[in-house]
């Protein structure tokens, strides 16, 4: 079966988006790779300096949620990034799509 890809655009506070993409590409990245999730990203918008796209991959729909819950209860989460990260953002949507494409092979 074809991995499951969350395709996610973040809009964040003016003047914010480098330092949350720094944040995400040293800390969260490793972090996410670590308990096996897949990123391609982050995708800074060419017409827009406050927003950026990133896609995260699961092995299948069954492993997202306890994935998730591994990196958004974890220690680095909780007590680095959310604290710090959070305020930066905006706004985001998730789109849940099926590999069908073979992006994460």
């Amino acid at each position: 079966m074809p991995h499951v890809i969350e395709m996610r655009i973040y809009r964040v506070k003016p003047g914010k988006r480098e330092d949350l993409l720094h944040l995400f590409r040293t800390r969260a990245m490793p972090a996410h790779a670590a308990i096996g999730m897949k990123i391609l990203g982050p995708l800074p918008a060419v017409d827009d300096p406050d927003a950026f796209f990133f896609m995260r991959a699961f092995p299948d729909v069954e492993s997202r949620e306890p994935m998730k819950t591994r990196f958004y209860g974890s220690e680095l989460w909780l007590r680095e990034l959310e604290p710090v990260m959070m305020p930066m953002i905006d706004k985001y949507e998730a789109v849940l799509v099926e590999d069908t494409l073979g992006l994460f092979d």
